[in-house]
């Protein structure tokens, strides 16, 4: 199958080279009618037998190979398990899987007879994985000793969850749960794939729940085309030879599965898998011993690992050649760090589950800037729009959103089919033509957009518009300052005020006079360089700040923390 996306251009030599018009301008998607996802990740090098497709290590220092041969016929295997199970076209397969080989030949087996793979998370408590295979009403899961415990426990409330398939003997052994390395030894590894449209539903994703109750994000398998050209751009024109793929992005989520999983496979290209805690002491191992040359590391991981260890080049001896980031803004601290003590250009990158890869930086296509997002990829046509769904003028803040259609006129293939049994949600996504994504940007005067927050992060104190992004991103620029979060606290007389919660460097002097002295000289950092009225009036250090799974911070926990503790009711009422 050749691939289904022309080429966005080649590479333009020169110092500083800027072909951003000439690529976004001059792009066309061109999308088959019959697509699958399985076919171009995987069943296509399949007959390369030394084409590796995962590299596995795991926090126990266990390591595995997978060729896309292996793969495939393993991937045959558990097809025809799940059929003979009795999984049909279009029925939910909920995947509860880290990153191992088996969570990538568990998608593909899925993806080539037609089933949805739902991935989610290991990490998920007995409610929220309840929840989603409840909600979905998944006929079938396949799951790693980490989940197997909450498996059972809500199994019993999930009627339409008929098998389990336990990848390891030890979760399956008197657990109820089939065992995967016998039963699919038991199955032939020749499989018939079926045809799907492009437009047919692959995946489905919940979204983190940051701002409300998870929704079923329903991707089609066009999604993945429509992603390519953010991550061919972010990732400094993947593949080029010997190119090699990691990211600690847990594959249960858009940013592991849609922003590294899925695309390096569509590629050919090796990606390594680790199951593990993250920490800046293995994100740098893992970089150095697999000769790793693109990554994608959210913001919270890059401040760890800057913290840790500010000259990486020093202790380890790295092959990278591309870093993106997403999920929060990156901010300039981080920016800079990147460039001087990586040789890196960090370039940023804005989607979501519903409409992923859409604004971002190419550093050696176009320039990237400080602190901005970046500029719509090619094949998308994005604005800032006010709430009446006019372009914004330029500087102006509004929120980010999305044309069901490129410049050109043409379907962008890149938008989810809707929120599962939520047709509601789906109708509020949309204003006329344009999907709206909830966060907030200005773009200026060449097309880069700047992020302002989240819309429902934003708040104002004493009259003035505050997001935090801004103060978070001066704050991580002191010395002392991990990572920091920056909320509203209500007040009587302001109606908010700007508070900071800190995660300190690990060895900065405690005590009563230190964390005095310390305050007093973080409001000062902040006042020296931002508005007056930016500075945090109030400041509490904390061991660790409430995250997703996906990586972002959870600053709705701590608004509601603050509001509680003014007014009991307002826990209630902002619910």
């Amino acid at each position: 199958m050749t691939i289904p996306l022309k080429n966005p251009g080649r590479r333009v030599s020169g110092e500083a080279p800027d072909a951003y018009a000439m690529l976004h301008d001059g792009f066309r998607w061109s999308v088959p009618e019959n697509f699958n996802i399985a076919g171009v990740c995987c069943h296509r090098w399949a007959n390369d037998s030394a084409r590796v497709a995962v590299r596995y290590e795991d926090d126990a220092g266990a390591t595995a190979t997978l060729t896309y041969a292996h793969m495939q016929s393993q991937a045959n295997r558990l097809s025809n398990l799940l059929r003979r199970l009795g999984v049909q076209r279009g029925d939910r397969v909920g995947l509860i899987l880290p990153q191992r080989c088996e969570t990538a030949i568990a998608h593909i087996a899925c993806l080539q007879m037609g089933a949805v793979a739902m991935p989610l998370s290991i990490l998920f408590g007995p409610d929220a994985l309840g929840y989603r295979l409840q909600d979905s009403g998944a006929v079938a899961a396949i799951v790693d000793t980490a989940g197997s415990a909450h498996l059972r426990t809500v199994r019993p409330d999930c009627p339409a969850l008929r098998h389990a398939i336990g990848v390891d003997r030890e979760g399956a052994d008197g657990s109820g749960l089939l065992s995967w390395d016998d039963a699919l030894a038991a199955e032939s590894d020749r499989f018939m794939p079926v045809t799907t449209q492009s437009s047919d539903a692959a995946i489905l994703i919940y979204t983190s729940g940051t701002t409300g109750a998870p929704k079923g994000a329903l991707l089609p398998h066009a999604a993945l085309i429509g992603n390519l050209p953010g991550f061919v751009a972010s990732q400094n024109w993947f593949p080029q030879p010997g190119d090699v793929f990691w990211s600690p992005a847990d594959w249960a989520w858009t940013g592991g599965l849609m922003d590294a999983l899925l695309p390096t496979l569509y590629f050919g290209q090796s990606i390594v898998a680790y199951r593990g805690r993250f920490s800046a002491e293995t994100a740098f191992h893992l970089l150095e011993k697999y000769a790793v040359t693109n990554t994608f590391l959210f913001p919270t991981a890059l401040k760890m690992m800057m913290k840790a260890v500010p000259l990486p080049r020093v202790q380890y001896r790295l092959k990278l050649r591309a870093i993106m980031s997403a999920g929060e803004a990156v901010g300039d601290a981080v920016f800079d760090w990147g460039q001087a003590a990586l040789g890196v250009t960090i370039n940023e990158m804005f989607g979501q589950t519903e409409m992923n890869y859409i604004v971002g930086n190419a550093a050696n296509r176009w320039p990237a800037r400080a602190g901005s997002m970046g500029k719509p990829y090619p094949g998308h046509r994005v604005a800032v729009i006010d709430e009446e769904d006019a372009v914004a003028a330029v500087g102006a803040v509004g929120e980010v959103a999305l044309h069901r259609n490129d410049i050109h006129g043409h379907p962008d293939p890149v938008f989810f089919l809707g929120y599962w049994n939520n047709p509601e949600a789906t109708a509020a996504k949309y204003s006329g033509s344009w999907c709206r994504t909830g966060d907030l940007a200005s773009m200026d005067a060449d097309g880069y957009l700047w992020y302002r927050g989240r819309a429902d992060d934003m708040f104002k104190a004493a009259g003035y518009r505050i997001g935090p992004s801004e103060i978070e991103n001066c704050l991580v620029k002191h010395p002392a300052v991990a990572n920091a979060a920056v909320v509203p606290k209500p007040d009587r007389e302001r109606g908010n005020i700007v508070k900071a919660f800190i995660v300190l460097v690990a060895g900065t002097p405690r005590g009563p006079d230190a964390d005095r002295l310390l305050i007093a000289a973080l409001q000062e950092h902040v006042r020296s360089k931002l508005a007056p009225y930016e500075y945090p009036k109030e400041i509490a250090f904390i061991d660790a700040l409430p995250m997703t799974t996906t990586g972002k911070v959870q600053r709705r926990v701590l608004r509601l923390q603050e509001a509680a503790a003014v007014e009991p009711r307002a826990i209630g009422q902002a619910i």
